[in-house]
């Protein structure tokens, strides 16, 4: 059975993810200007410029974090459940995140999308709580 800590954690996880996604794209405006000869010095240049870069550095640290939270849900959560909730609720986030960016997001065709994918994570949770039987409670 999934516990509320679960799904909060879910939660956690998709919003550290998907509203980080459009600041990380932010943050590496500007690597395209980072040019050396060889490729050593090249791959060096372009991660100084990220890690120096603390519109990219910040949002990475919080993406990270939301591993970390993914990475402990994933040791108490059935992975049936976890893996498509995380991930498809991290495509809410991103897209609508980037909205509030002034990103475009590909109008009704995207809404209709999202509410397919929230009636697809509905029937997901309700899934896994009908598999407890009634003997089976989670503290």
């Amino acid at each position: 059975m999934v516990t509320v800590v679960e799904i909060l954690s879910l939660l956690l996880v998709s919003v550290l993810w998907g509203c980080t996604n459009p600041l990380l794209k932010r943050g590496t405006e500007g690597i395209e200007n980072v040019t050396k000869t060889n490729r050593i010095s090249q791959l060096l240049a372009e991660v100084k410029f990220l890690f120096l870069n603390l519109k990219y550095l910040i949002p990475f640290l919080l993406n990270q974090s939301g591993s970390v939270v993914y990475y402990y849900t994933l040791s108490t959560t059935d992975l049936s459940l976890a893996v498509p909730v995380a991930n498809s609720l991290t495509f809410l986030c991103t897209l609508l995140t980037g909205k509030m960016l002034g990103e475009e997001f590909g109008g009704s065709q995207a809404v209709a999308g999202m509410l397919l994918t929230m009636a697809g994570i509905t029937l997901c949770v309700i899934s896994s709580v009908d598999d407890a039987g009634p003997g089976d409670v989670t503290h």
